[in-house]
């Protein structure tokens, strides 16, 4: 019954890369895995050749997947590859089959890597944010660790929600209501599930002291 289970975890996993590659990810030819570059400290950067098969079997869906990539916490995810596999797709999920518009859904992404001074995390949604047309005000006063000025309705709403989400652990009723009415049940959930995901990713890149592209400053100062 549990290898059953098990290969069914696995075939809906497939399912769903397929599904979210076919609808989110560019027509280009994808990698090849053995010339590979991850990246890490705490954590050894692995090669394809020195993987075990079911490391080289996340990386292959990874590379099919809408990332086209490895970057980030993936070469950390590696040491448990089925782990890592499922949250891949949980991951990709998240950014390329979400309800929310990319716009905001980037703007929830800053507001965890802000959270948890997650460097990498924030250099590389900083940039997708303001190219999904966020303004350069707003994730300013986001890395400085104050409310931004002059949201739109619809920022505000992702912004308090996440805010109270990550200080207070809970939301309010007027702040689920007002979420709800502008995103539906959908959205809120969807909302909740990019954080998550971004939570995790904070999480396993701060342990590994993910190193920042060569030349790059960190981005953001502790907040006091």
């Amino acid at each position: 019954m549990m290898r059953l289970l098990l290969s069914s975890v696995a075939v809906l996993s497939i399912v769903s890369i397929v599904g979210i590659t076919a609808a989110q990810a560019p027509t280009t030819e994808r990698p090849d895995p053995r010339t590979l570059k991850l990246r890490g400290d705490r954590f050894k950067p692995l090669t394809y050749d020195e993987m075990t098969p079911a490391q080289k079997t996340m990386i292959d869906h990874l590379l099919a997947g809408p990332r086209g990539g490895a970057a980030g916490p993936f070469n950390v995810l590696l040491r448990s590859p089925e782990m890592g596999d499922l949250a891949g797709t949980f991951g990709a999920s998240t950014r390329f089959a979400t309800s929310m518009p990319r716009k905001l859904n980037e703007l929830a992404i800053i507001i965890v890597a802000r959270h948890w001074t997650s460097q990498f995390e924030w250099q590389a949604h900083h940039r997708a944010a303001l190219n999904a047309g966020l303004s350069p005000a707003i994730a300013d006063a986001i890395a400085q660790g104050r409310r931004p000025q002059g949201m739109q309705k619809d920022e505000e709403i992702v912004y308090t929600f996440c805010t109270e989400m990550l200080e207070t652990k809970q939301v309010s009723d007027a702040t689920f209501r007002a979420t709800k009415e502008a995103f539906g049940e959908r959205g809120v959930v969807d909302l909740i599930g990019v954080m998550g995901w971004y939570n995790m990713v904070s999480m396993l890149l701060n342990v590994d002291r993910y190193p920042l592209p060569e030349g790059s400053q960190p981005p953001l100062k502790p907040l006091k």
